[in-house]
Order: structure tokens, then C-alpha cells, then sequence
């Protein structure tokens, strides 16, 4: 039996938070709310959202030798995350600068610090980790060569999910075991190029000519769009309907719920239903990790 439902390797960065009005455009100066700071990053949110759903989660990282540091740290520690595989030092803690205007949406620009110091060595270096996970869930705020490794470190019979935020190209070897390809519209977009078109459908049917084992398209409150093969149907997941406060992370805690479904054995489309449950969830409250929910805060799906 593995010992981890789900190994997290990705990033872990402090949000710096303030909410405007608008978000500014070029050369444009707008005031904001006060700053607040909350431990983030795509990977740490993964590993917080998952351990928080009942997940054994661990988390292979780096962060700074720093408050921000000790802050992450923390915070994955109260969640339950294995903390074993987070690395200390090499860089300042990395940084995520979000603004979040009043309809929930939000910008956010990231300053890697640590994370770009998260190595393919640091990868070898976790081996035991990888050995004990039954699913593995990366991101793209940590160097592509790490991700490669990560996808040569997988034990046989593990599981990677990958969303590939920021989106970059990627090489055909971590395609090929992407088993889903989780996309929002706008990593969609840059992955299919000219190709794209307007039909959420279509961007699913031409992902897997990049060569994923399956697709899972996120349309926020639309819910998901879900393709467990190239031959298989394209399904739609609808989401709940909530009222959003703030989308910060709320594809985090999508992917986290999925990855761990998936680790438990469930069928990729029954896995989206359960996630974009969270994903609503999640929008309801301010912050990232602070939104998460346990199961028992989940709208009924």
C-alpha cells in the first residue's frame, strides 16, 4: 500500500494580496486595500487542499531561509502535508503579487526566488517519495527540467497530473504520461496556438494531439470539460453555482481534489465532479489556502 495518496512537486510561494477597484492598465497607478500575506503557490496550494480533503499528501518544494519561509512551512504543517520534501534555502522565498478586483477575478505576477532553485537533483534526491505516492501532481512554477525529472522519477503504476500554469511548451515525454493534461482557456489557447479556435471541445480534441493519455478542460463557473481518451467523448462536469468573493487558487484546489480522487481509484469523470465541487467552494472565501474546504463545507454537487 502506497504511503502517500498524493506527492505535490511544485512551487511555494508568499501571496502579497491587496483588492482594487480595477486593475490598472499600462503606465496606470491605482490604490489599493491594505497588503495581506498568505502562504501560496500552485504547488503548496495543491498539497494544502488535498491534505485538507482527507488526502496523505506530501509536498517536494523549496523556500527561502526566511519569515515567508517559515510561513509555508507552517502552513502545511497544520494542513497535515509530509513536509519532509521541502527543501530550505538557495534563494529568498518566492513571491506571488496579486491584485483582486470586486468580481473575484484577480492578476497575479510571480517572483520564483526558491522555486527556481527546485533542481532535477533535488528530484533524484526524493526518490523515497516518489516510490511511496500513488499519484504525483506538478505545475509549471518550478524549472521545465525539473518537471522532466519529476516525469522520469514516476514509480510504476503511479499517476502524473499535470496543469501547466504558466503555460509553456512541453516536451513530448512529460506529455505522453500526463494522465490528465489539466488546462484553463487560457493555457488551452497558448498549447494549441492558431489552432485553438472558439469551441471548448475542439481545444480538448486537439490537446491530445500533443500526446496526454487524457484531457481535463476547467471553464470556472461553467464547471469542466473532461475526455479520458482520444477516442473518448468529450463530457461536460457543470460546477454549482456560488457566489464568488475571489478566484485566487480555486484551480489549485480543482486539481488537488481530482489528483486525490484519482489516487482512490475513481474514474476521471466521477474525479471532475467531485473537484469542480471544491473548485466552488473555494471561490467563496478570500485568499487561496484559507478558502480550501474540508468535505463537509462542499455545495452538493
Amino acid at each position: 500500500m502506497s504511503d502517500y495518496d498524493l506527492l505535490v512537486v511544485g512551487s511555494a510561494n508568499a501571496d502579497l494580496v491587496t483588492r482594487v477597484e480595477r486593475r490598472p492598465g499600462a503606465g496606470e497607478t491605482v490604490l489599493g486595500s491594505d497588503l495581506a500575506v498568505h502562504p501560496g503557490g500552485k504547488g503548496a496550494n495543491q498539497a494544502v487542499a488535498a491534505a485538507r480533503l482527507g488526502a496523505r499528501t506530501a509536498l517536494l518544494a523549496r523556500v527561502g531561509d526566511d519569515g515567508h519561509g517559515r510561513l509555508l512551512l507552517e502552513s502545511q504543517r497544520a494542513a497535515g502535508v509530509a513536509v519532509d520534501g521541502v527543501l530550505v534555502g538557495g534563494a529568498p522565498t518566492g513571491v506571488a503579487l496579486i491584485t483582486v478586483d470586486p468580481s473575484g477575478d484577480n492578476s497575479i505576477v510571480v517572483s520564483p526566488g526558491a522555486n527556481a532553485r527546485l533542481t532535477p537533483a533535488d528530484v533524484r534526491g526524493a526518490a523515497p517519495l516518489f516510490r511511496a505516492a500513488r499519484v504525483v501532481s506538478a505545475q509549471l512554477e518550478i524549472p521545465l527540467a525539473t518537471v522532466v525529472e519529476t516525469v522520469r522519477a514516476l514509480a510504476p503504476g503511479s499517476r502524473l497530473v499535470l496543469n501547466p500554469s504558466p503555460p509553456a511548451a512541453l516536451p513530448a515525454e512529460v506529455t505522453a504520461v500526463c494522465d490528465p493534461l489539466i488546462v484553463n482557456e487560457h493555457e488551452a489557447r497558448f498549447l494549441l496556438g492558431g489552432a485553438a479556435g472558439d469551441e471548448p471541445g475542439a481545444w480538448a480534441r486537439g490537446l491530445f494531439a500533443l500526446g496526454p493519455r487524457s484531457v481535463v478542460i476547467t471553464l470556472g463557473s461553467a464547471g469542466a470539460l473532461v475526455a479520458e481518451g482520444p477516442s473518448a467523448p468529450v463530457v461536460p462536469v457543470p460546477s454549482p453555482r456560488v457566489t464568488a468573493v475571489d478566484t485566487t487558487g480555486a484551480g489549485d484546489a480543482f486539481t488537488a481534489a481530482l489528483a486525490w480522487r484519482l489516487s482512490l481509484g475513481e474514474r476521471l469523470v466521477t474525479a471532475a465532479a467531485y473537484a469542480v465541487r471544491v473548485g466552488a467552494a473555494a471561490v467563496t472565501r478570500r485568499g487561496a489556502q484559507d478558502s480550501y474546504p474540508t468535505p463537509d463545507e462542499l455545495p452538493a454537487g
